[in-house]
């Protein structure tokens, strides 16, 4: 039985701005109907396959259950990083927390954010490389290079791979990523192959592994999963030595160093969208070229991407060629797909000068559903709030805002100070500042309702928890 470890812990950026810091692009649908989260985890999941195990941060956990339960998937652990220490700690702490049922257990560790159209392929190609991982080989999954792409680090192999059936091969060595007469280079050497980022090993291989080229990681991590505390059915991994961690990816730290490698090469389609000009590439085109997601409108346009992510926002190209242009309802990005890792640079220059949407996404995601702002003013804000059945806000109170509810679907239970009333749709309620409230969605449908704020300051930091069922501080 293999036991996936789903990595779910990014922030990228090169995708924004439908990726974000506070909702990066493992949660979002890019290229069909699932999230790209639900799509890693259901492609690592079937005959062979165990629970998953996610590592992922506190501001995530609750997205991850989310779409894991839309999925129909159970997870076996959910372990939650205090801060972002790169792979190598990540993959490490999964080890030693599989090490406690079972030294033996395969582990086939990948990022959540990845494409993999033929799900059953890949799957055989995890196969092929069981025999090799029980016998004590670090295996990694190599792939068909398709172009000369200079964004990817490369596998060279003591042989061609050839187009047959996959199997283990010798790994010579890694390549970082190369410029692209480099690129060209190796891949007409037929040779090298993309390295995926993706491995399997037993937790006993790769304990040993790390021991021999990463020693000092294996104190402040394994005190870091000694210390962690549960908590609504995660982990917590304890912070302080945590913090102690190097700052480090497994390739860095591990692979680079081990003498026990073998890759298994894949060749059935791969794509870690490491931006838009790859979303273009796997997106559904016509024969200009064009590729449309949402209320998308070309015109006389040649191999461009149009992407409106608001139902109300319609966006329309007339006469481009070679452009990437994303509209979302605070942001839209326009750019020459030559230039698409540059997105980053944008984000840079938002921060510089404090643009929200750098890093903040226009829907702010909660574990008992979400909110977006519709409009604000000097001292009044309005919002839609979506409440999940069965789920509860905290109850607080503010010191800052008095707030009106309108119920405009389903039922909402409402707690103010002593008085708890059901509110349902066409009905609303009043709040005033400093009473202690709560809101609850006793149905069995989502229940939206529009809050109206007034007062001197109306930032989230204006409240006091009293009581919360998902432990938040």
């Amino acid at each position: 039985m293999i036991t996936p470890v789903l990595l779910c812990g990014g922030s990228g950026t090169r995708l924004w701005p439908l990726s974000r810091k506070s909702y990066p692009k493992q949660f979002a649908a890019l290229t069909g109907d699932t999230t790209l989260f639900q799509a890693s985890a259901a492609r690592l999941s079937g005959a062979g396959f165990g629970a998953p195990m996610v590592l992922t941060n506190s501001d995530f956990r609750f997205i991850v259950t989310e779409q894991l339960a839309e999925a129909g998937i159970d997870p076996a652990a959910i372990l939650i990083e205090p801060e972002g220490r790169n792979t190598a700690p990540a993959v490490l702490a999964a080890a030693l927390y599989l090490e406690k049922s079972d030294p033996d257990a395969l582990m086939l560790v990948a990022p959540s954010d990845h494409v993999v159209p033929d799900a059953p392929a890949f799957r055989a190609a995890v196969q092929a490389g069981v025999a090799a991982a029980r016998e004590g080989q670090l295996v990694t999954f190599g792939i068909h290079p398709g172009h000369a792409e200079t964004g990817y680090g490369y596998l060279e192999l003591d042989e061609a791979p050839g187009n047959g059936a996959p199997r283990p091969l010798a790994l010579r060595r890694f390549v970082e990523k190369p410029d692209a007469a480099r690129a060209t280079a190796m891949v007409a050497a037929g040779n090298y192959l993309w390295n995926a980022g993706i491995f399997l090993f037993s937790a006993r291989a790769i304990l040993a592994a790390f021991r021999a080229h990463a020693p000092d990681l294996i104190a402040p991590v394994q005190a870091a999963v000694e210390q962690g505390k549960p908590d609504l059915g995660f982990l917590r991994l304890a912070p302080g030595p945590w913090a102690e961690a190097d700052d480090i990816s497994i390739d860095y730290a591990v692979m680079e160093k081990a003498d026990n490698l073998s890759v298994v090469p894949f060749a059935a389609g791969w794509s870690d969208l490491g931006g838009w000009d790859a979303v273009w590439r796997e997106a559904a085109r016509d024969q200009r070229g064009v590729a449309l997601s949402g209320q998308a409108t070309a015109l006389d346009c040649d191999d461009s991407l149009l992407r409106s992510e608001d139902d109300g926002l319609e966006l329309v190209g007339i006469g481009l060629k070679n452009i990437i242009a994303v509209a979302m309802s605070d942001a839209v990005l326009v750019a020459d797909a030559g230039r698409a890792q540059d997105v980053k640079l944008a984000v840079a220059a938002l921060k510089q000068k404090q643009a929200k949407q750098a890093e903040s996404f226009p829907k702010d995601h909660r574990p008992w559903g979400w909110f977006e702002s519709l409009a604000m003013g000097e001292r009044f804000q309005v919002k839609r709030i979506v409440v999940h059945p069965g789920a509860a806000l905290s109850l607080q109170s503010h010191h800052h805002r008095s707030e009106h509810w309108i119920v405009v679907q389903g039922t909402a239970k409402v707690t103010v100070d002593d008085r708890v009333t059901l509110v349902t749709e066409n009905e609303s309620i009043y709040v005033p500042l400093g009473a202690v409230h709560r809101m609850e969605n006793p149905g069995k449908l989502p229940m939206v309702l529009i809050e109206v704020q007034t007062g001197s300051y109306l930032g989230e930091d204006d409240i006091i928890r009293y009581e919360d069922v998902y432990a938040r501080e």
